[in-house]
């Protein structure tokens, strides 16, 4: 999935890279190898370059930990015991080994890479990593028709699945100004080049929501470079963050050579993969605002795999009660039941000022199932994913009943 241009400021490390000079094998390479963690071996280069990732940092040697970090590797071979044994044992005996020496003045090496923008041209294809917005503009006014992208998980899929050629490119994934963090009275404001991960990593504790679909969104490795803007500008009915983010009343900041216009994020999408973007505009920040009291935000996805896997219907609820009883407002909003990310608007207005009890929401969710009219495709039948969309209603509300 990864453009070469995309390896620019980077260091790439095979499997056959990580023994020493003198031919020993990494402390991963020869756990896995003792633990009849090998298998067939097709799958054991991945295996091992995923858990050599997660050698480098400091992530716990915890089985859910690991888990996660193999989440977008397979083992036809069902080795998956044996995997995990050793990954246990060679990540609880972490030590130094042959990158650790030179890791400080690689890293300076890179970043001084890195610092400088990169054209490609050639007869047939033209590939722009700029390092500023003004850049970004001057490329796209030179370049009308270039296709402007991120972390490209799901652009790189046409040619990497549909092999379709791709003559002019822009790439955002090295511009320091996507990548900033802001915290404010509660408030997250996050450039849209934030990966999947970050956001993850920045919304565990307080917007828990988010998280809950962050941790269901591809895999480790997907989510490392699959970021907030480009899920979003892909106004894809099926995107794992639209439904949430809007659930939480995001606000979305749209730039151009000529300024900024911000707005709800419920206005930005129009259509089926059509947002409001104009030419020469770029989406650079989403606001998450802080959630008020009382109010109730939680998010659904039902896919096939709970894994790597696109959504058949997601849901994400707002709930704000009057008293304990009625409700005020509630936003139930859906992805996978239409063109495009879609609130149930009739049942909204249906339970405005009901009493929340189970009858209200059991009669909610015949309305929900009225309310769309979804397609059958190769996911899903319509009638399963209507009866699916009312039953994570009620769902909702065991749950909330449950936390008291």
């Amino acid at each position: 999935l990864i453009f070469l241009p995309k390896l620019h400021g980077k260091q790439l490390i095979t499997v056959e890279n990580l023994q020493d000079t003198q031919g020993t094998l990494h402390p991963v390479q020869q756990y896995v190898a003792d633990g009849n963690g090998v298998q067939c071996g097709f799958c054991t280069p991945g295996i091992v370059m995923s858990l050599f990732g997660h050698y480098k940092t400091e992530l716990p040697a915890e089985r859910e930990e690991i888990e996660d970090t193999l989440s977008g590797n397979l083992c036809r071979c069902t080795g998956y015991q044996p995997i995990l044994e050793s990954a246990i044992r060679a990540l609880s005996e972490r030590q130094s080994d042959a990158f650790s020496e030179s890791e400080h003045k690689t890293a300076t090496q890179l970043k001084s890479i890195a610092e400088t923008a990169v054209k490609l041209n050639t007869d047939k294809q033209y590939y722009a990593l700029p390092l500023s917005l003004e850049q970004v503009f001057e490329e796209m006014k030179a370049h009308p028709d270039a296709l402007v992208l991120d972390g490209a998980t799901d652009v790189a899929l046409r040619v990497t699945k549909m092999n379709e050629f791709l003559p002019e490119i822009i790439d955002l994934s090295n511009l320091s100004s996507l990548k900033e963090i802001k915290h404010s009275h509660g408030s997250l404001y996050l450039g849209a080049g934030i990966s999947v991960n970050q956001l993850m990593d920045l919304t565990k504790d307080a917007f828990p929501a988010i998280y809950k679909i962050c941790k269901r969104f591809g895999s480790k490795q997907i989510r490392h470079l699959a970021t907030v803007g480009g899920n979003l500008s892909g106004a894809s009915p099926i995107a794992d963050l639209t439904p949430v983010l809007m659930a939480h009343k995001a606000r979305v900041t749209l730039t151009s050579a000529s300024g900024q216009r911000e707005m709800e994020l419920e206005s930005f999408v129009t259509g089926y993969r059509q947002t409001v973007l104009q030419f020469g505009e770029l989406l650079t920040q989403i606001e998450i605002p802080a959630i008020p009291q009382g109010v109730q935000i939680a998010t659904y996805k039902v896919s096939k795999r709970k894994d790597l896997d696109i959504a058949t219907v997601s849901a994400a609820f707002r709930l704000e009660l009057n008293d304990a009883k009625h409700i005020h407002k509630a936003k139930l909003i859906y992805g996978g039941m239409a063109a495009m990310t879609k609130h149930a608007i009739e049942t909204e207005s249906f339970l405005e000022g009901k009493e929340w009890k189970r009858e209200t929401v059991e009669a909610a969710a015949l309305q929900i199932r009225k309310e769309f009219s979804p397609i059958s495709d190769a996911r899903s039948g319509a009638a399963f994913r209507s009866i699916v969309a009312g039953n994570l209603f009620i769902r909702f509300w065991v749950e909330q009943n449950e936390r008291g």
